[in-house]
């Protein structure tokens, strides 16, 4: 008998969840997916903000192409000279300040934050680690111990030492940042929390807070960088720069790729005592360092982030419901909030089966319905999801729907 790929994914491949959501997807491109029937889903999610420039760019596609008739892997990291790495690191240094001028690849954010929290300690000789509650970093050991929810924690203790958690947007807690502290860890829009947008003088405060007392500041800018708040880096908004920059998810084009950026003086900590002082054999692989950088040769070309405050407007103006209570966010990363998980789990459901709408809510924001669609995603676009959502919301908070059996995370 010969198993379908449902059958396959639920007896062989490692879950996440005891609901996982089982929505088969054979082909996708631009902002829909496509299942084995031909159905199509509009992505209003990305993969986690992932997909910033669409599913299967051209040019992405391309620069994959071109790439895989040349070499793949050849030899672990920072050995050998590899053209299409090396570009991508000088394009990524151009639209970042100066002093930001070296580019570590990873195969993903979670390992970039690893790799960041090691240089904070090398580089000042310290070990305190602080970074806020509810916020997410990843899930490897070093990423989970500065993620700022207990319930995803207790289970895999001991982790790091000496880790403390602030409260986000809390002027009085930049107390707590002294001079045993080697970074404070930040997302500069926190994500998970269910996109929380710091007031006007929080991260200058917390930037000056760093520089007194001699920590690092490193941002995470996994989900909110390349171009989804509406600027390249979510921190040119705030009138900051960071020590560290930690960026991933976006910057592939859908290929696995990483980096942590700092400035040489700061890097270079890693290559003595001891030699190696991080290393990864797969990271600054050739195919994705093609795939990334025609990504950001096509957010250039194309001017995607300049359109992004226009689009965001284009959903703010649309999603006006007297069950929605609030719609927060920066650009195109924003939140939809309900009164309870209740009552926005069946929508997300509705939505997805009966509207091809794929959303999703946040890991510590469960009462919010995630938006991060493609940036390219056009206005007619935005129009059909927003029609679609209102159907939904309507549908459900009509008492035409219950809550089914997926489980959601609480606050």
């Amino acid at each position: 008998m010969v198993l379908t790929p449902r059958q396959l994914f639920l007896r062989h491949q490692a879950q996440t969840s005891d609901f996982p959501l089982l929505l088969e997807i054979e082909r996708a491109e631009g902002v829909y997916m496509y299942g084995p029937d031909g159905r199509r889903y509009l992505d209003l999610i990305s993969g986690i903000g992932v997909s910033n420039v669409g599913h299967r760019h051209p040019r992405v596609l391309a620069g994959i192409r071109a790439q895989l008739d040349k070499y793949l892997h050849l030899m672990v990291y920072g050995e050998l000279v590899q053209a299409v790495p090396a570009q991508l690191a000088e394009a990524i240094h151009k639209t970042l300040p100066v002093h930001l001028d070296s580019v570590f690849f990873t195969n993903s954010g979670t390992e970039a934050i690893e790799g960041a929290l090691k240089l904070a300690k090398r580089h000042t000789g310290r070990t305190e680690l602080i970074s806020c509650l509810n916020a997410y970093h990843g899930s490897t050991h070093g990423a989970l111990s500065i993620t700022g929810s207990e319930g995803f924690k207790n289970s895999f203790r001991p982790l790091l030492p000496d880790v403390r958690h602030i409260r986000h947007n809390e002027l009085a807690d930049l107390a707590f940042i002294t001079e045993r502290t080697a970074a404070v860890v930040i997302e500069t829009v926190q994500g998970e929390a269910g996109v929380r947008v710091p007031s006007p003088g929080y991260l200058p405060a917390l930037r000056a807070r760093c520089t007194e007392v001699g920590a690092l500041l490193i941002l995470d800018e996994i989900q909110c960088g390349y171009g989804r708040t509406g600027t390249m880096w979510a921190f040119e908004q705030f009138g900051i720069e960071p020590d560290i920059l930690v960026c991933a998810k976006g910057m592939g084009g859908g290929m696995p790729i990483g980096a942590f950026i700092s400035s040489t003086e700061i890097m270079s900590g890693f290559k003595t005592n001891p030699i190696l002082g991080h290393c990864t054999t797969f990271g600054g692989h050739p195919v994705s360092c093609a795939a990334a950088l025609a990504t950001l040769q096509v957010m250039q070309d194309e001017r995607l982030a300049e359109g992004v405050a226009a689009k965001a407007e284009r959903f703010r103006a649309q999603l006006r419901h007297p069950a929605i209570r609030a719609v927060r966010g920066r650009g195109l990363m924003m939140a939809v909030e309900f009164d309870s998980f209740a009552v926005l789990k069946p929508i997300i459901d509705h939505a997805l089966k009966r509207e091809g709408i794929l959303t999703d809510w946040f890991l510590f924001c469960d009462n919010s319905l995630r938006l991060a669609p493609p940036l390219t995603i056009s206005e007619t676009e935005i129009d059909e999801a927003c029609a679609a959502l209102l159907r939904a919301i309507e549908h459900i908070t009509r008492g035409g729907g219950g809550i089914s059996d997926r489980a959601g995370q609480t606050n």
